[in-house]
């Protein structure tokens, strides 16, 4: 007898396809040209101020000062002036450190890092935003430092290179079950490793590496790049305190992407994957990126940021590389998997809801979806947030998925 388990937004049948349609398939939004300066920075204080991101959870004060010291797009400007607001945290910080001041000296780490953040966001780019993200990977290492459980910073061996990373893993008795975080586009490992803190009190542990194409990964996006993943889930394997046949992997953006896959490449090894705002197949047709490139949902520079993970720089380069990242062009849809929660925004401008869709209409293994009728880029709205999407939809998922296997089998019965 096939067992249901539905609530008002999530949905799964442990059959061929699990699937919950909250709203029709909206118009495409008509998409804005590039900002000027004047408006991008009203736009980017708007979000500052009403919490949203990119800049969401800045200071307002911090923001006006910095946005006063802009008079153009130039990104070396954009870097400089988030960057003295990062240098004053950062001095403080340090100060506070030697006079063993820890929490404070904690909360202005984490300051600096935050304003180091948005001055190479989305890419660095240029020599400015450079020297910012390096700033920011110093600023979180000492942030780390402070968190409980600690940050941990890891280095795999990889194809004769490493693969730089972090780990979590908190004070439990016996090895600890663990959710394979993945990074987007313009967000990066240390982004995806801090907070989590239900996760830590549940004794589950989190690991962070950027996705191929960011930060220090060491390969460009590519057909075939998850293998720099895969060998993440080795290292887990190799760890006393980890419990490597409890993983979930959680891909956020462009993650999602990586997370998709991984269900499918990696099944065996996974209890599950999230996939939250991932790219399948229609994000990358021609179409849908001319269409999608001027969203203002984006604050800026997004081809930028979306050519760097591939390592090209023109237009036509980009078009013509994007096919072959295709979940369906691989030939992965439909084929067993992982079991998979799906979800995302009906008006996502970034990553076409059609996707979502293809997905979870493809048949293989049991999965579910969740879609917020309102919802943009990874589902989050007003009434839903990332935050609130978290916590209530995909943490209940991932803890539920890496119960002790007698347990699931009981739960299944």
């Amino acid at each position: 007898m096939q067992r249901i388990d539905c609530t008002a937004r999530l949905c799964q049948i442990a059959g061929p396809i699990a699937l919950i349609f909250l709203a029709a398939v909206s118009a495409a939004a008509q998409m804005a040209p590039t900002r000027t300066w004047e408006e991008l920075k009203a736009e980017t204080q708007r979000r500052v101020d009403k919490n949203l991101g990119p800049v969401g959870g800045l200071k307002s004060e911090d923001a006006r000062e910095a946005l006063s010291n802009i008079h153009s797009l130039d990104r070396d400007e954009w870097a400089a002036a988030w960057s003295a607001i990062g240098d004053r945290y950062e001095k403080r910080a340090k100060s506070e450190d030697a006079a063993r001041n820890n929490d404070a000296a904690r909360d202005d780490y984490f300051w600096a890092f935050r304003y180091y953040t948005a001055a190479r966001w989305p890419v660095p780019n240029s020599p400015g935003k450079q020297k910012a993200y390096q700033s920011a990977l110093a600023a979180f290492r000492d942030y780390g430092r402070y968190l409980d459980p600690p940050v941990e910073q890891i280095h795999i061996p990889f194809e004769g290179k490493d693969i730089p990373g972090y780990i979590r893993i908190p004070k439990a008795a016996g090895p600890a079950p663990m959710i394979f975080m993945i990074n987007g586009t313009d967000s990066r490992k240390e982004d995806e490793i801090q907070g989590r803190d239900s996760l830590f009190r549940s004794g589950i542990g989190v690991i962070a590496v950027d996705m191929p194409g960011t930060g220090e990964a060491p390969i460009k996006a590519d057909e075939g790049s998850e293998r720099m993943l895969s060998r993440v889930l080795d290292y887990l394997a190799t760890r006393p305190d980890v419990d490597s046949k409890r993983v979930v992997t959680w891909g956020v953006s462009y993650g999602g992407h990586w997370a998709a896959i991984l269900a499918y490449t990696e099944r065996a090894r996974l209890r599950g994957s999230v996939v939250q705002g991932g790219p399948v197949h229609d994000y990358y047709t021609p179409e849908w990126q001319k269409k999608s490139l001027g969203t203002p949902e984006y604050l800026f520079d997004l081809f930028a940021a979306r050519a760097a993970i591939y390592g090209v720089t023109t237009p036509d380069e980009f078009y013509a590389f994007n096919p072959r990242l295709s979940l369906k062009s691989q030939g992965l849809l439909g084929k067993p998997s992982a079991p998979m929660l799906v979800l995302n925004g009906e008006k996502d401008s970034q990553v076409p809801i059609s996707d979502l869709y293809m997905l979870m209409e493809s048949g293989g293994s049991a999965k579910w979806s969740w879609v917020n009728p309102d919802g943009g880029h990874t589902g989050r709205s007003e009434e839903w947030p990332g935050a609130r999407i978290s916590e209530e939809v995909v943490t209940p998922w991932i803890k539920a998925r890496l119960e002790p296997a007698t347990a699931i089998a009981k739960n299944k019965m």
